[in-house]
């Protein structure tokens, strides 16, 4: 799959998003090693702090369904009804990403007609592990 095509997988997930208090409207495609799309858009909650973000619900859809090995996601996010050019993802997707992908994994940001790609590794160097806890 191009990052295109995994791109306009999460085009099509932000539109999903549940987003009345900020308007800022995010999807996600996540590429499973064997060529699954698990996508996800965020989810806000008037209490704020059960807010989830479009990434952690693609990657959770994905484990609940047993999937455990990724090589890329795409995100698309920003306010209103247009993306903006970038949206990164928050330190705590990160840190969920952290979890199950490697140093190569690639993030692929930014719009179908303005791609971005970077490694894991670029995004969160010097990450917190299963191979820290030992």
């Amino acid at each position: 799959m191009t990052d295109r095509e995994l791109m306009q997988y999460a085009v099509e997930a932000r539109k999903k998003s549940y987003s009345p208090y900020s308007n800022f409207r995010v999807g996600a495609a996540l590429l499973s090693k064997n060529g699954k799309v698990y996508t996800g858009c965020n989810i806000e909650n008037a209490a704020y702090t059960p807010t989830n973000c479009a990434e952690r619900t693609a990657i959770f859809k994905a484990v609940s369904e047993g999937e455990r090995e990724f090589t890329a996601i795409a995100i698309v996010g920003g306010k209103g009804e247009e993306p903006a050019d970038f949206c990164a993802p928050c330190g705590v997707c990160r840190q969920v990403l952290a979890e199950f992908c490697n140093g190569d994994f690639r993030l692929v940001l930014g719009t179908p007609e303005n791609i971005q790609t970077f490694t894991f590794a670029e995004i969160l160097p010097y990450s917190f592990g299963k191979s820290d806890l030992h």
